[in-house]
């Protein structure tokens, strides 16, 4: 596997990590005894926004995608029904701040839509994501030459941008903070009570 796709596939894993435990949390939430840490929410979708945001659908946009529109244009379609994710991918981040700030000022009496957002939000990521890996990836190995490869992978790694390891730095540093506040099986929080476990 080269380091462009390797890459790819690694911040997918990471993305998907974070959407898992956000489905968990909203559900432990919705049948939890006491009022959720709602900044735990908000740290999770501030992942889920500014890592693909701003550091991996730029690249895929700017490398993976152009080249491959440039070499393949059977490959077009697709990569314009993905560049039109991207964009939707954005509003619904909005929505689901939206929808969590509607939770936390009406608690308890917004848990069932939150989840019901949440499931939502992360079922069009999953299927953006494997969309990419699925359908994109394979034409992109048949299309895109050695060389190709190596500007993607040199892209997606930051080599040539001097920021982007202070950037990767700062997603590290908010995994990290969102590892040490969500609760247990998620993080190192303290595990929120269900009401059955308060009630005995």
């Amino acid at each position: 596997m080269n380091q462009a796709i390797r890459i790819l596939r690694d911040e997918h894993r990471s993305i998907a990590a974070v959407l898992h435990g956000l489905q968990h949390l909203a559900r432990a939430a919705q049948d939890s005894a006491g009022r959720p840490r709602f900044e735990v929410f908000r740290a999770m979708i501030h992942y889920i926004d500014a890592f693909p945001e701003r550091l991996h659908h730029p690249k895929e946009d700017a490398y993976l995608f152009a080249l491959l529109a440039q070499l393949a244009p059977e490959a077009v379609p697709l990569v314009d029904a993905l560049r039109a994710e991207h964009v939707e991918g954005a509003k619904r981040v909005r929505d689901l701040e939206n929808a969590v700030a509607e939770y936390e000022r009406t608690w308890p009496l917004w848990a069932g839509p939150f989840v019901s957002k949440v499931d939502d939000f992360a079922a069009f990521h999953w299927n953006h994501m494997h969309r990419e890996e699925q359908e994109l990836l394979p034409l992109a190995e048949r299309a895109l030459t050695e060389e190709d490869w190596r500007v993607i992978g040199d892209a997606f790694a930051g080599n040539d941008d001097p920021i982007a390891d202070l950037r990767e730095q700062d997603f590290a540093l908010l995994y990290s903070r969102i590892v040490s506040i969500a609760p247990a099986p998620i993080g190192l929080g303290e595990r929120w009570e269900s009401a059955r476990e308060k009630a005995v």
